[in-house]
């Protein structure tokens, strides 16, 4: 009987803290990005149109929790990662690294689109224009692409580390 040790590296517990990064990450951006420098949307302007002081403020507390949700999301993916450092074969791969970075950025873009522009219709992505319909969906589109790039990344730098 003969005892074999696997040596290559678990790309799982790597993959899976990246792409919660990711998904954190993408909510930063959407957050810094559309909420506060295009000013776009707020996370509930489609309910309460930021039209006054106070609905601002209302839109704008909201906001914030939004922010400390991808920001507490963003830390546990970095407590992943930090514990995934001491691993024996933690794996170097930028394929790894980005694809699963934008995968997580797809997912959380996917969800958003699903849940506040169609499900609970929140916000749409741009609230002042005619068409908030094809904004919505060419958003949609944007982080399903966004999802398959990143898996077909991540699928490329598996066979690579393996």
């Amino acid at each position: 009987m003969s005892i074999t040790t696997d040596t290559r590296p678990k790309t799982g517990p790597f993959i899976g803290a990246m792409t919660l990064i990711g998904f954190g990450m993408g909510g930063f951006v959407d957050a810094i990005v559309l909420h506060m420098l295009l000013q776009w949307h707020q996370m509930i302007s489609n309910v309460l149109p930021p039209d006054t002081l106070l609905r601002k403020s209302v839109n704008m507390f909201w906001d914030g929790v939004f922010c400390a949700m991808t920001w507490t999301l963003t830390g546990i993916g970095i407590v992943l990662l930090w514990r995934q450092a001491g691993a024996a074969r933690l794996p170097r791969s930028g394929k790894l690294f980005w694809g699963s970075l934008l995968l997580g950025w797809g997912v959380f873009n996917v969800l958003d689109s699903l849940v506040d522009h169609y499900l609970f219709g929140f916000h749409n992505v741009r609230e002042n224009v005619p068409d908030k319909a094809a904004w919505n969906l060419g958003f949609l589109l944007l982080a399903l692409t966004q999802i398959v790039t990143g898996w077909l990344v991540v699928q490329a730098g598996r066979k690579a580390v393996v």
